[in-house]
């Protein structure tokens, strides 16, 4: 792609006056949003529950005003989801399909924004249908929905601000701010890298307003229970925090550059760093370019941090819309247009392989490549089979021994697999855990004196029970990060349950292919 079309700088800071754009070809875009949706919805049943859909799950039935590790949205949506279609994988993924429908959507209205006629538009639509951000995030329940929705709202609600002046949008902003801090508190990084980059490129005039002290308390307010909740329990999301880096410092530094390759997916890499170029250099898009820079500061405060570096993907879909325009202008010839209609094909089908179910799950784990790079498929199998074989070991108890069991798990996936399956195994008991808010979701009772452990360390359970014996280890054909933990069956706690619990509460990560716990003081770190 000849980049050097983008322009060259300019001294102009004052936004431009506002000018007629293009209709969007609604029709069009809305039918590649709904073909998002429906063909999200259709992969939505294969393999199964996301480690962390089995924890929002659990949430769900524990609603609070915060967690230890996230702010309350998820789990309320996930409840209302519950609620109305049941208690079934298909739908807790409904609302995640259609909010990859919006953001499908507002690729368009982005690009429209800079100046982008019909075909760019439906360009941009294209592309975000193609990118590995919404087909991950429409795939699977978590924070991730919301969050990007948020990230990409609100950067193109600033950019129409800074092209009509309408200040009045600051309300809309500080709605979907405050929204947003209840489903990730994330978005305070976006936050901070635009308006860095409107303090120091302009337009700062968008700031010279009562409209943007209010929009500030209207977020406030929205997001008031979720911080208030923050405070009043010790702000454990720092904790949380620290670690988290502690956890992915070195392999999020090592891997950082290739995941900002792979994130939107390797075949559009041309056109989003078009969008960056073109948003630092053109003389049209000067008013703008605070979003340009906001990327590569974004990657500095990063890797300064150790942040991980798919917190970057939703500000790179906004840069794949600015390219979209970029490309719509290259693409004058057939052959240019074949080339990028074949790189966003290709984008679309190396991103489904990698980050939906559209293979059996046997492929994935036979192919030497797809193991390697498909990591997020294998946190959704296995789950059934573990509770199986923990089932399998409480059936081996002694009848009246039974009856004051209990399961813990070490981490929250595999509390809450014993939560959803155990009673389709014959596992009548309840499952806990000391891992962040699965904690807080029950005590065992006093009259329950056997647990059955999984991935327990023998050292830290052995000081608190009678005993503790080896009962075997998880076992799976595939390669998912929980084979070979370690069951125990432990009796005789020496503390009654509320006294134990505050040494088998942690608050920290489960590293990737080990299942190993890592917490803000650990000295280890994930390989």
């Amino acid at each position: 792609m000849d980049l050097a079309t983008v322009g060259t700088t300019s001294k102009q800071q004052v936004p431009p006056p506002p000018q007629e754009l293009t209709p969007v070809p609604w029709r069009p875009v809305s039918l590649i949003a709904a073909a998002m949706t429906l063909f999200l919805l259709a992969l939505a049943t294969r393999h199964g529950y996301h480690i962390d859909e089995l924890y929002t799950r659990a949430a769900s039935s524990h609603l609070a005003w915060g967690y230890v590790d996230q702010p309350p949205l998820v789990a309320i949506v996930a409840k209302v989801e519950i609620a109305v279609f049941g208690d079934n994988l298909f739908g807790l993924r409904v609302v995640p399909a259609l909010l990859a429908a919006v953001a499908v959507l507002l690729a368009p209205l982005t690009a429209r924004e800079l100046g982008g006629g019909r075909r760019a538009q439906l360009l941009a639509a294209s592309m975000a249908f193609a990118s590995g951000l919404v087909m991950y995030t429409g795939h699977i329940m978590g924070t991730n929905n919301w969050d990007e929705l948020s990230w990409i709202t609100a950067t193109w609600l600033l950019i129409r601000m800074v092209r009509t002046g309408d200040t009045r949008l600051w309300w809309a902003i500080g709605l979907v701010v405050g929204v947003g801090l209840t489903a990730k508190y994330l978005l305070v990084l976006l936050l901070l890298c635009l308006g860095a980059g409107l303090l120091v490129f302009g337009p700062r005039s968008v700031f010279r307003t009562w409209r943007f002290p209010a929009a500030v308390g209207v977020a406030a307010v929205i997001a008031s229970p979720v911080l208030l909740w923050q405070i009043t329990h010790g702000m454990p999301q720092l904790e949380m925090s620290a670690a988290l880096s502690k956890a992915l410092s070195t392999l999020s530094r090592s891997t950082f550059i290739p995941m900002q390759l792979l994130l939107i997916g390797l075949f559009l890499n041309p056109v989003w760093i078009a969008g960056l170029i073109a948003l630092l250099r053109r003389p049209e898009w000067r008013p703008y370019r605070f979003v340009g820079w906001s990327y590569p500061l974004m990657v500095v405060v990063l890797l300064v941090v150790g942040g991980q570096g798919a917190y970057t993907t939703a500000l790179q879909f906004v840069l794949l819309s600015a390219g979209a325009v970029v490309v719509d202008r290259w693409s004058r010839t057939a052959k240019r247009l074949l080339t990028i209609g074949s790189l966003t094909a290709l984008n679309a089908l190396s991103c489904a392989v990698l980050l939906l179910p559209v293979l059996p799950i046997d492929t994935y784990a036979t192919n030497p490549v797809l193991k390697g790079l498909a990591i997020v498929q294998f946190d959704q199998v296995g789950w059934p089979e573990m509770t199986r074989q923990v089932s399998d070991i409480y059936r081996s108890l002694p009848e009246q021994e039974q009856q004051h069991t209990v399961v813990y798990g070490n981490h929250y996936g595999q509390a809450g697999a014993i939560d959803k399956w155990g009673p389709e195994y014959g596992l009548p008991v309840k499952a806990y855990s000391g891992h962040n808010s699965y904690a807080d979701f029950g005590v065992p009772a006093p009259d329950k004196t056997t647990v059955i452990t999984i991935g327990a360390d023998r050292e830290r359970f052995g000081k608190l029970f009678t005993s503790c014996e080896d009962r075997g280890a998880y076992h799976n054909d595939l390669p998912v990060s929980d084979d070979g933990q370690k069951f125990m069956v432990c009796r005789g706690p020496l503390k009654p349950w509320p006294e134990l619990w505050k040494d088998l509460r942690w608050i920290g990560f489960q590293c990737p292919y080990t299942a190993e716990a890592i917490t803000a003081d650990s000295t280890k770190e994930c390989d």
